[in-house]
């Protein structure tokens, strides 16, 4: 019997196991003892794979509430996450004037403060994805969470502004649930059920940036601003505390990793020789296997992914400009705001949640089309699935994103009516969303079991994009006024609009040369 391929194993090379029994049951084989004996004379190694007539310990044959629960504590993290994160930025000139001994502190301060965050998480799926792929979700899952938690105290503690700064970029680089999540509802879901748990997964930290803002500014004017970042401590802990407690493992490997640690315990002395399907394709014995080496692989496998894949490459410097405009426009409208429109600091956190309200606009058109689009593109290839058929809504977000930032410029440039520059904001918020959500799908499904290495490489190269882009953004209004300036930064968005186009017409044949995708 041959080891069949689906969406969520790593493409290494044909997995053929002739001379090996295929063991799939996690207790005893299902062969009498003398069948069992007369395969073991015959085979050099047993190889152990899920059942897949039905299997209780494979993630994708979970019942379908439990699956959901599972997706549902992944989006209660990553609301918490996108909280913390966001609710310290309209706050952030006031935090820097209260830890800085200057009286006044440069903007730049200010800006960093808040994209210093983004630096942080560049950093952390470095290690985070491939630890996960080496030694599973749950154990890194609950490591990134602890020190997550641990940054939050920090920054409530600081009294410096480096101190300040050093515990957000700590929080970035301990953000587990944006490299994880994707990973995971891929461990969980077929291809054409993931896009209603994904755009869960984006509605989530949406939802935390919509209320974030409101609720840090309404509690930092009475009870100031640590009160805050403590608030994200305990709502953070309660989450982590259902991680501990009800999360389970999801990575296909890691649990068969496990099973065949069991299995070799249990026949111990018996010259039975165990492996996974996955070890046996990339010619790796379980047993004398170097873990440094492991880890060593394992950390050098999202630069391999990312160098390796001109498609993934060319995703990552779209995705990365596309998601750097969520933080020019929260560096630049409490300034426009107070200055412009004169209005109070609660207002101003209030008015953060437009974005975030079309955001979850394009959320919802994903959650009731994305599947179907999949679906229905399926239908007309003669029933083949390709990961191509996520992005025709990525097309639409990607030219509309430049119109929603140039009217957000002008907004603000001719001091037009407030409710002209709330609904800029709106549009860019649902643009934005639109050409990245099917985006992140496709990387899950174009890259299956080295899904959390690839989405690593769009995570990288947006965060570091989201660092130092925005601090552009001040010289150009300076120079060039808004209208101007954000003409500018639409202009690059515009340019780099074609990609989704480009990948829906010929991302197959360009996955195809990399050994890491799915279809190779």
């Amino acid at each position: 019997m041959t080891v069949g391929t689906d969406d969520t194993q790593p493409l290494l090379r044909s997995v053929t196991n002739e001379g090996h029994q295929v063991y799939t049951n996690p207790v005893a084989p299902r062969q009498d003892a003398n069948q069992q004996s007369s395969t073991a004379d015959i085979a050099d190694t047993i190889i152990v794979d899920f059942d897949p007539s039905g299997d209780a310990e494979n993630p994708l044959d979970w019942p379908v509430p439990f699956k959901w629960a599972v997706v549902s504590m992944l989006a209660a993290m990553a609301f918490t996450v996108t909280m913390t994160c966001i609710s310290t930025v309209p706050l952030a000139s006031d935090i820097v004037r209260d830890l800085s001994p200057s009286p006044n502190p440069s903007k730049s301060a200010s800006v960093l403060l808040v994209t210093i965050w983004e630096l942080g998480e560049a950093a952390g799926p470095l290690l985070i994805a491939p630890l996960s792929e080496m030694f599973g979700r749950y154990p890194v899952m609950n490591a990134a969470n602890l020190v997550f938690i641990s940054a939050s105290v920090l920054a409530a503690t600081s009294s410096t502004v480096p101190q300040f700064v050093t515990a957000r970029m700590l929080n970035g680089l301990a953000v587990a649930v944006n490299v994880l999540n994707p990973a995971i509802v891929g461990d969980m879901f077929a291809s054409e059920e993931r896009g209603a748990a994904m755009s869960m997964l984006f509605l989530a930290p949406l939802m935390g940036g919509a209320f974030g803002p409101m609720i840090g500014s309404a509690v930092a004017d009475s009870y100031g601003w640590r009160t805050v970042v403590w608030m994200a401590v305990v709502i953070s802990s309660a989450c982590e505390l259902l991680f501990l407690l009800c999360f389970r493992e999801t990575y296909k490997v890691a649990i068969l990793r496990r099973r065949v640690k069991r299995l070799s315990a249990h026949a111990a002395g018996s010259g039975k020789t165990f492996r996974t399907a996955f070890d046996q394709a990339e010619g790796l014995a379980t047993a004398g296997h170097s873990e440094w080496k492991k880890l060593r692989d394992s950390v050098l496998r999202p630069a391999l992914v990312l160098c390796s894949s001109g498609v993934l490459m060319t995703v990552s410097l779209f995705s990365s400009v596309v998601f750097t405009f969520f933080y020019i426009y929260s560096t630049t409208l409490s300034d426009i705001l107070l200055d412009f429109y004169h209005l109070s600091p609660v207002e101003v956190g209030s008015c953060f949640t437009i974005f975030s309200i079309g955001s979850t606009i394009s959320v919802v058109i994903c959650n009731r089309t994305l599947d179907r689009i999949y679906v229905y593109m399926r239908s007309t290839h003669k029933g083949v699935g390709k990961p191509e058929f996520r992005l025709p809504l990525s097309i639409i977000g990607a030219f509309a994103l430049p119109l929603s930032v140039a009217a957000y410029g002008w907004s603000a440039q001719l001091r037009l009516p407030l409710l002209v520059l709330l609904f800029s904001m709106c549009a860019m918020g649902t643009s934005l969303m639109l050409a990245m959500i099917p985006v992140m799908n496709y990387i899950v499904d174009a890259f299956g079991l080295f899904s959390a290495s690839a989405v690593t490489g769009i995570i990288v190269t947006r965060c570091l994009m989201s660092t130092f882009l925005p601090l552009t953004t001040a010289p150009l209004v300076d120079a060039l006024g808004y209208g101007w300036g954000f003409m500018v930064l639409a202009g690059l968005s515009l340019v780099l609009a074609p990609i989704p186009i480009l990948m829906l017409r010929y991302g197959e044949h360009w996955r195809k040369f990399s050994r890491y995708t799915r279809d190779n």
